[in-house]
């Protein structure tokens, strides 16, 4: 039954819409939790969204890093780290020096994949005023309250989220990855975001947003993610 189930939600993978009834709200990239929410550009054209861990380390998606034309991963110094980002402009820029991805991600599969996120090193820590996000070291359990914020292809200059939605369920992959689907509204650009959930009076990332599918989107459970 797990594995039928997998191959159902992989099956459906494609490109994300928020749809008629959109739940997402533009939120201030200053203010907590939303100022420690990073755009993640590349030279190559690519956007996807990120979230600082450490004062020079941003968690993301492994696939955002993945040049298919040259069918590697891209370099570090084809990277840049926008936080405080809102139309054009941004409180801090910072270049990349290192990048760990999953061990044995391999950006030439379609399917997702465990290995399917990356630790982007930073050449100078962001200010002590942004508080990193704790990565939650627990699997969520299916109805966990959760919020969604990233820089979406069609809003590509706010950052916007969806503050008031679930998690739907767990799911293991073929790899054994360990995901969840959610009914948090995203579309594309909001790979390698982050999924939010409260423990107390502090947000913790509970998964990674790596794909979207007709009826829930996929995240990468962020407690399988490598120390």
């Amino acid at each position: 039954m797990r594995a039928l189930l997998a191959a159902t939600i992989f099956s459906q993978i494609i490109a994300a819409s928020a749809g008629a009834a959109d739940p997402r709200l533009t939120v201030d990239p200053s203010a907590p939790p939303w100022n420690a929410i990073a755009k993640v550009q590349t030279n190559i054209g690519v956007r996807c969204t990120g979230a600082l861990i450490a004062p020079a380390m941003v968690l993301t998606a492994a696939h955002c890093l993945y040049n298919r034309r040259t069918r590697a991963l891209l370099q570090p110094v084809s990277l840049h780290v926008l936080l405080g980002y809102e139309r054009g402009a941004y409180r801090w820029h910072r270049l990349v020096t290192r990048v760990t991805v999953g061990p044995g991600f391999d950006g030439g599969k379609a399917q997702p994949q465990g290995a399917d996120w990356a630790r982007l090193e930073l050449a100078e820590p962001i200010p002590a005023a942004v508080s990193p996000l704790p990565i939650s070291q627990e699997a969520p359990a299916p109805g966990t309250p959760l919020a969604l914020a990233g820089y979406n292809q069609d809003r590509a200059q706010l950052l916007v989220a969806d503050a008031d939605c679930h998690l739907i369920g767990t799911v293991r992959s073929p790899d054994g990855g360990a995901f969840f689907t959610h009914d948090c509204a995203g579309t594309r650009g909001t790979s390698g975001a982050p999924l939010l959930a409260r423990r107390g009076d502090t947000w913790e990332i509970v998964g990674i947003n790596i794909a979207a599918g007709r009826n829930a989107n996929l995240a990468l459970t962020a407690s399988a993610v490598g120390g």
